[in-house]
């Protein structure tokens, strides 16, 4: 079964950073392009970023320069370093298995984890 659990989230101030963490299971990590998409209220499912199989790395225009997408193969695991947060962060982030189609999709996600930006 396939399993992608984020953990990290949380509240902080704007200027603040935070790291997300996803632990997966189920599937060849080290074979998948992971990456992150986030949801703010009312509004669709954001491409964030992209770790591909050869760890080159991907970001949306809004948030590159302040987060940063690692992976590490031998624990599974993906991570989402975020700084200089800013309201408009704030989303449920989900941790995603990508395939590109003209742009990042998501093939499988978790269940989320929610950043909330805020003074």
């Amino acid at each position: 079964e396939v399993q992608l659990v984020e953990s990290g989230g949380g509240l902080v101030q704007p200027g603040g950073s935070l790291r997300l963490s996803c632990t997966t299971s189920g599937f060849r990590f080290e074979a998948r392009n992971m990456g992150w998409v986030r949801q703010a209220p009312g509004k669709g499912l954001e491409w964030v970023s992209t770790n591909t199989i050869h760890e080159e790395t991907y970001y949306a225009e809004s948030v590159k320069g302040r987060f940063t997408c690692t992976r590490d193969n031998a624990k599974n695991t993906l991570y989402l370093l975020m700084k200089s947060l800013q309201p408009e962060d704030s989303a449920i982030y989900y941790c995603a298995t990508l395939i590109y189609r003209s742009t990042w999709s998501p093939t499988q996600k978790g269940q989320g984890t929610q950043v909330t930006v805020s003074s």
